[in-house]
């Protein structure tokens, strides 16, 4: 299209040149034949306005502008608008070809769960994990601003520190300003806090900026002893808790919606949607402080296999504490980076920053032919995680949830920065994460699109 249209506007002058010079000469000449002389002219016009009509054609229906050969007032030929606005159409075609026509399928995979529940038993000593104290900063002495930070004031000092896996305070969200501040945010009512807290198995997901549909558990998956045992909590804010009303969905007497058990947040603690959800997916250990186990998957999916089978597949089975699936096509820190600007996913300096950062503190390029890498991808399908609530589990949340509190909240750019360095300073004391397929995260819940993507958050 590009040659076409740039053939077009350079040679039609020269065309036009060389039809007038040749009038001139066929004048000049008296021993012609005059009706092959008008007939030649005449077949020529009809060619250019032939010319014409299909360029003008071929224009609209690819919606193009037409832009005539010339200068404009800043001197600048309309030529290079041409081009510029074919690049933007070629730009957008691309896209959605890559979008649509192009795209990848990852199928689920099979998974051996056990057949049912009726005979699942915790390995003896299977909590038998690193071993140290957690407490947590809940107030800070001094604030340096008028509304206190709910990840907190931590210093470079403090960050460092934070990483050691011994007996320790850190910040890990949930902090209050000094006395006669109002609330960081986060709020929650004390009814729902009795009832989290005598929850020992969590399923949790949230939906915050009215950017999801509420998509249930498919029930006949779920076994009665789930139903009973395990808590299934799904953390909204007041605009959503709206308009799933207005979408026929309203909470019973008890607050349920189905399995959903309907939590309500009030005074969000981040403008930026996203980052706000990283709260009930990283701190579920400060959400449901008595519970054991959780397992978290975002709201784009639902959960058609039984959590109890999930603990001991992912678990139990595996000998591990932390459960994530591997992406389904990047590996590399380096890639998403790419990927992330690429897709204007966060404001680019943002990225920049964290980034170059994170090189600077030792992060290096996944090499997948290094047979001592720990993990088999450096970046991680976040939507689906199990996890035991053990003291190294516990710590790696706190401190993946610092980072995209101090930086972007795009996890996957932290993931394996916080994974690495954790084990980079706890030399003898391990950290059990399974990383397994992403197949497997695929099988265990149906996948859909979110309704909306909450708004881009402003440049810092």
């Amino acid at each position: 299209m590009m040659a076409f249209l740039r053939h077009t506007a350079e040679l039609l002058p020269e065309r036009n040149d060389n039809v007038s010079i040749e009038v001139k000469s066929l004048n000049r000449s008296e021993h012609r034949n005059r009706r092959g002389r008008k007939f030649g002219h005449i077949t020529r016009e009809k060619w250019l306005i032939l010319a014409a009509v299909l360029f003008l054609i071929y224009s609209a229906v690819l919606g193009v502008k037409i832009l005539f050969l010339g200068k404009m007032d800043g001197g600048i030929s309309t030529s290079i608008a041409v081009q510029e606005e074919i690049k933007r159409v070629d730009e957008l075609d691309v896209k959605k070809q890559g979008n649509y026509k192009h795209r990848k399928k990852y199928p689920p995979c099979e998974v051996a769960f056990s057949e049912s529940v009726d005979h699942l038993v915790e390995p003896k000593n299977f909590m038998n994990f690193t071993k140290f104290s957690l407490d947590y900063v809940e107030r800070e002495v001094k604030s340096f601003g008028e509304i206190p930070r709910f990840g907190g004031q931590q210093t470079l000092e403090e960050r460092e520190r934070s990483f050691y896996a011994r007996n320790q305070k850190l910040h890990c969200g949930f902090v209050k300003g000094p006395e006669g501040f109002p609330s960081a945010g986060f709020d929650l009512d004390a009814n729902d806090k009795i009832y989290m807290n005598t929850c020992k198995v969590v399923v949790s997901s949230c939906i915050f900026g009215n950017s999801d549909f509420l998509r249930r558990p498919t029930s006949k998956q779920i076994s009665e002893y789930s139903k009973k045992n395990v808590c299934f909590v799904m953390f909204v804010d007041e605009q959503t808790l709206s308009k799933l009303s207005q979408e026929g969905n309203i909470p019973d007497d008890g607050g349920y919606i189905g399995l959903w058990k309907i939590v309500v947040v009030r005074n969000l603690p981040y403008k930026d949607m996203r980052r706000t959800g990283k709260v009930p997916k990283f701190l579920s250990h400060r959400l449901f402080p008595s519970s054991m186990y959780s397992i978290w998957l975002d709201s784009k999916m639902r959960l058609q296999t039984d959590p109890l089978l999930i603990l001991e597949y992912f678990l139990w089975r595996m000998r591990s504490e932390y459960a994530i699936s591997n992406h389904y096509d990047r590996h590399c820190v380096w890639e998403e980076v790419l990927q992330n600007k690429r897709l204007n996913k966060y404001n680019h300096s943002a990225i920049d920053e964290q980034f170059k950062f994170y090189q600077s503190d030792g992060l290096m390029k996944f090499d997948p032919s290094d047979p001592n890498n720990p993990i088999p991808s450096y970046v991680p399908e976040g939507s689906f995680i199990v996890r035991a609530h053990t003291p190294m589990s516990n710590l790696f949340s706190c401190l993946w949830f610092n980072e995209v509190d101090h930086f972007t909240s795009r996890d996957q750019l932290s993931f394996a920065y916080t994974y690495l360095k954790l084990r980079r300073m706890n030399p003898d004391r391990p950290f059990y994460l399974n990383m397994f397929k992403d197949c497997e995260r695929r099988a265990l819940a149906k996948l859909f699109r979110h309704k909306a993507l909450p708004s881009l958050p402003p440049a810092p």
